[in-house]
């Protein structure tokens, strides 16, 4: 089984989230129909930017924490790194 830290963003340079999950199709699929209250429908952050993998619930929880901590310009860097053009990864999920 495969464990994700992810980062949604509102759009390029805009309100971003970071998360981890165990199901990243479903939880990114949460955030796009708005299905739970919280930071992310209040926000309207929905766009899959980043993510990566991990082989445990607990590497891709101390991920996220990792991540939380850090500098905004630090996360974006993150985000372009992989991802310059800030496009919806969403799709590549799905094959």
């Amino acid at each position: 089984m495969a464990f994700y830290t992810y980062i949604v963003a509102s759009r390029r340079n805009g309100t971003l989230y970071t998360g981890s999950t165990d199901d990243l199709v479903r939880r990114v699929a949460e955030h796009r129909d708005k299905l739970r209250a919280g930071f992310t429908r209040k926000h309207g952050v929905a766009l899959l930017v980043w993510f990566e993998v991990h082989d445990t619930r607990d590497a891709a929880f101390t991920r996220e924490r990792q991540i939380k901590e850090w500098k905004r310009v630090w996360k974006l860097e993150l985000i372009e790194r992989k991802n310059p053009a800030w496009a919806d990864l969403f799709p590549t999920l799905l094959g």
